[in-house]
C-alpha cells in the first residue's frame, strides 16, 4: 500500500507504528516537520509525534556532543 492510498479510513496499528518510526528518522536526522508525507490525520499525527521525539532526541544528542567539547 503507498502513502497515497492510505486514508483517514484505513490504517492499522502497523501503519501507525511504521508513521511513527519514519517520522522519528526524519526528526532525528534533522529533517523539517513540513516533510511529513501522509494526509490523513490520524497517521500524520504519529509520524509528527515521531518527528517530534526523533527532533528532542537529536537535540539532546547534540547538547552532548557541545558539553563534551567544552570539556
Amino acid at each position: 500500500m503507498s502513502i497515497s492510498e492510505i486514508d483517514q479510513h484505513n490504517w492499522s496499528i502497523e501503519t501507525l507504528n511504521k508513521a511513527y518510526r519514519q517520522g522519528y528518522m526524519f526528526g532525528l536526522s534533522g529533517e523539517p516537520q513540513k516533510a511529513c508525507p501522509y494526509d490523513s490525520d490520524v497517521i500524520a499525527a504519529a509520524w509528527e509525534a515521531g518527528w517530534t521525539d526523533g527532533s528532542a532526541q537529536a537535540d539532546q544528542i547534540g547538547f552532548r556532543a557541545r558539553e563534551q567539547a567544552i570539556a
